[in-house]
């Protein structure tokens, strides 16, 4: 079938092909060769013979989707999630735990390889179980006029719209379990046509339920929210806008890190793989080699994740953040830990902050956790305060490679690199990296 692009776009006909699959990105897609170019397919794993259809040629690549594995991989295993292909949370299922991690610590030694033109490899991968392992999700949520139904689910893979689901393999199981009864409980309100999403989290002190409504509740409908929190035990948050949060029942959410209680709200950011997140700080204390004289700056700090911690073993800790109700938070935390030695600074880490008032501190070990942007603002002010070793935390390998080299490029050498598998079945790449001084 021939189809016809906008003069922006190359002329494809859609055809199908025959290739042999020979590696897997990180975003979960077979790699092959056809006709001298790299062709990306979905669906495919290595070494498996796949029929290809064509769906888009471009000068230096091709890309395809599966129709027919001819010789399946050994690493190809059954997806369990009945919404899978559907549903646009997971592209990996059909891949093995070990292939897939394998992949992403491949792509991200590859990238870092190339872009510090330094050789790189990963030294470890720090993971955890494949599924029941998300604690926080966001669900979208549609009413169907003509059927008079309410839609709940995630979104469909390139698409707006909603795949409502009933069961979701990598959720938590106590979460999972609210799916079914949370919809009913929806579906029965009045203002069942003005509910914007839900947000689920499981603290280590029960389950929390996010309500977004686009309009004042009536009190029918309060009531049966708050009953159905009684219900099921969980805490119940109502938010009439993006800015308020109403806190109806139940206690407030925190979790435990190293015997050491971190309180939150329900919309701060909060690592959503509690597993991975406990190793992680685990493997940074251990990389940092914190002695009691040590002060250690802890950059995009959030609420405390790492900078709690840290304080155990240091002399003093300075938390550093761009948002102003995380810093109080972690400010919280601390105190409620008995934690003298931290101080928290609210401060925008990209713009110039030589005159924040932490930067003028002296500081021994630095550890930073920025967000996707990367830490760009900061990297020359951590080069002058030269700390003897630099933990930096990512989720985007392509800021961390540009980020490194100006550490690389100032005497810092890249001693450990670690594959943090945060997101199994997705094409999430997070590491860990440790710079020590020369």
């Amino acid at each position: 079938m021939a189809q016809f692009y906008s003069a922006k776009r190359r002329v494809t006909t859609r055809q199908t092909i025959t290739v042999t699959i020979h590696d897997l990105d990180a975003f979960g897609q077979g790699v092959a060769r056809h006709q001298g170019k790299t062709l990306f397919v979905s669906g495919a794993l290595p070494g498996e013979q796949v029929e290809v259809e064509l769906q888009e040629d471009k000068r230096q690549y091709a890309r395809g989707r599966a129709r027919r594995i001819l010789q399946p991989s050994e690493q190809r295993v059954t997806p369990r999630c009945p919404y899978f292909t559907v549903c646009g949370g997971c592209q990996q299922q059909h891949a093995s735990q070990e292939l897939q991690q394998q992949s992403k610590a491949n792509a991200l030694a590859h990238l870092l390889t190339r872009e510090t033109a330094q050789a790189t490899r990963v030294d470890e991968i720090i993971g955890d179980s494949a599924y029941g392992y998300r604690r926080r999700a966001r669900l979208g949520l549609q009413y169907q006029a003509k059927t008079q139904t309410l839609t709940m689910g995630f979104r469909k893979t390139a698409s707006n719209d909603l795949v409502s689901i009933d069961h979701c393999p990598i959720l938590k199981p106590e979460l999972d379990a609210l799916l079914v009864p949370l919809r009913a409980c929806l579906a029965s309100l009045q203002a069942v046509r003005r509910l914007g999403h839900v947000e689920l989290v499981q603290a280590d002190n029960g389950p929390v339920l996010v309500l977004r409504h686009l309009d004042a509740l009536s009190v029918g409908d309060r009531q049966k929210l708050e009953r159905f929190s009684h219900e099921h035990q969980l805490a119940l948050f109502l938010a009439p806008d993006s800015e308020q949060l109403q806190h109806i029942s139940g206690e407030p959410p925190y979790y435990m890190s190293h015997q050491l209680k971190l309180s939150f709200s329900p919309r701060d950011f909060i690592q959503v793989n509690d597993a991975v997140n406990q190793k992680m700080v685990a493997k940074a204390l251990e990389w940092l080699d914190l002695q009691p004289h040590d002060r250690v700056l802890d950059l995009f700090c959030g609420m405390g994740n790492f900078t709690v911690p840290i304080a155990k073993a240091a002399q003093n800790v300075v938390g550093v953040e761009g948002v102003a109700a995380l810093t109080a938070q972690g400010a919280y935390n601390a105190r409620q830990n008995c934690l003298e030695n931290i101080t928290f600074f609210h401060e925008n880490l990209e713009e110039d902050v030589t005159c924040q008032p932490w930067a003028a501190h002296g500081f021994d070990k630095v550890l930073l956790d920025p967000a996707r942007a990367g830490a760009a603002g900061v990297m020359q002010h951590i080069v002058k305060l030269a700390p003897q070793r630099i933990v930096y935390v990512s989720c985007n390998p392509t800021t961390l490679a540009r980020d490194s080299q100006v550490l690389l490029s100032s005497g810092y050498q890249l001693e450990r690199v670690a594959m943090l598998d945060m997101f199994p079945h997705t094409g999430h790449l997070e590491s860990m990296v440790l710079f020590g001084k020369t």
